[in-house]
């Protein structure tokens, strides 16, 4: 599965509503480690069927970023039960992706 790139809009149903754990990647297009994120990711949700992996801009999404408090990017955060269950900010590879998922 491919990366979701989501809006404020779309947030609920695709992060909250979700009945498996959501991997949002907070991000901003001037964010160079974001930048190096973006092959990080997109691996991970094509390897990884049983998570999903959405990204938001913070720039265009800034009421979501502030509702978050994203206030560092990239901000990767776990959602399990539309509940926030984990996060980390700055660069992270595969493996610390699945164990912030617990294994994926």
């Amino acid at each position: 599965m491919a990366v979701i790139e989501v809006t404020k809009e779309q947030f609920a149903a695709e992060v909250l509503a979700s009945e498996k754990p959501v991997l949002v990647d907070f991000n901003a297009s001037w964010c160079g480690p974001c930048k190096m994120m973006k092959p990080v990711l997109a691996a991970f949700a094509a390897e990884n069927s049983a998570v999903k992996v959405v990204a938001v801009d913070i720039d265009e999404e800034d009421e979501l970023a502030e509702e978050y408090d994203v206030t560092s990017v990239p901000c990767l955060v776990v959602f399990e039960g539309g509940r926030e269950t984990n996060r980390q900010v700055g660069f992270r590879n595969a493996d610390q992706l699945a164990a912030m998922i617990g294994g994926a």
